[in-house]
């Protein structure tokens, strides 16, 4: 060693080494290279250090990562659709509950003028019911024990009796007290006053006596069709008026002879 190696400022100062590094990158079956190359800058420099620093790429991350968001976004608008058609479903349900509602409303309201109806038709039978026990028991008083020579008033019998049933209903082959045909509600207002008829209109065409249309009278039988063939019978009770059970739509009621002119009429009072 020199004398004057240990003094510092006779030292010879080295000279630093300095490097560069130049770096490369590519891709190559899915995997990012990275090439690292290091020179040294001093006198000796050696030969360029080249390393490669394989990092995995994120591509197959990133896919995984998309088909996820992708699997989310349509799972939630599939819940949107079925939260929608449940909403959908619950209103539809809500305005068929409100709607049978009404129905049913409507129905008890129906049930409830059919109830009324049917009571008032009850009160109007019990009191139709009370004028035939009165006019049968007038009847009896009226008339002798002959069946074939009604005493004076059986006319005005008839026709009263024949008034009270006004507004029963026409049913073919009923004979009341309700519901009558036209030859059963005949043959029960003369029976009223001890005369029998017989029970179809054919027959009741051939009773009594023969009179002309233009000399009707109150009480006569009206026929429609041939004597002997009629086909429907009424009685005549004045003003140009006949009283009949006509038939199922309206049933018994007083209707105008100049609507529906007879055939032929029969006394038998």
């Amino acid at each position: 060693m020199s004398h004057t190696a240990h003094i510092r400022s006779h030292r010879k100062p080295r000279r630093s080494a300095t490097s560069t590094i130049a770096v490369r990158a590519g891709v190559t079956g899915g995997i990012l290279s990275l090439a690292a190359a290091g020179a040294s800058a001093s006198a000796n420099a050696a030969e360029p250090v080249t390393q490669t620093i394989e990092l995995p790429t994120l591509t197959a991350d990133m896919a995984t990562q998309v088909a996820q968001s992708a699997d989310a976004t349509q799972q939630a608008a599939a819940n949107y659709e079925l939260r929608a058609e449940r909403d959908a479903a619950a209103a539809k349900a809500a305005t068929e509950a409100k709607k049978d509602l009404a129905e049913a409303k409507k129905k008890a309201e129906a049930k409830k003028k059919a109830a009324e109806a049917a009571r008032k038709a009850a009160a109007e039978r019990a009191t139709r019911s009370a004028e035939r026990a009165t006019l049968s028991a007038s009847a009896s008083t009226s008339t002798s024990t002959s069946t074939t020579a009604p005493a004076s008033g059986s006319v005005a019998t008839v026709v009263a009796f024949l008034k009270a049933q006004v507004g029963d209903a026409y049913v073919m082959g009923a004979t009341g007290p309700s519901a009558w045909d036209c030859s059963s509600l005949v043959q029960a207002a003369y029976k009223q006053v001890g005369v029998d008829l017989p029970r179809v209109s054919q027959d009741q065409s051939m009773a009594g006596t023969d009179v002309p249309l233009s000399n009707v009278q109150v009480g006569d039988i009206l026929y429609w069709g041939g004597k002997g063939s009629a086909y429907h019978v009424g009685v005549y009770i004045g003003d140009g008026q006949y009283l009949d059970a006509a038939n199922p739509s309206k049933g018994v009621v007083i209707q105008d002879l100049s609507g529906y002119p007879a055939s032929g009429a029969v006394r038998v009072l």
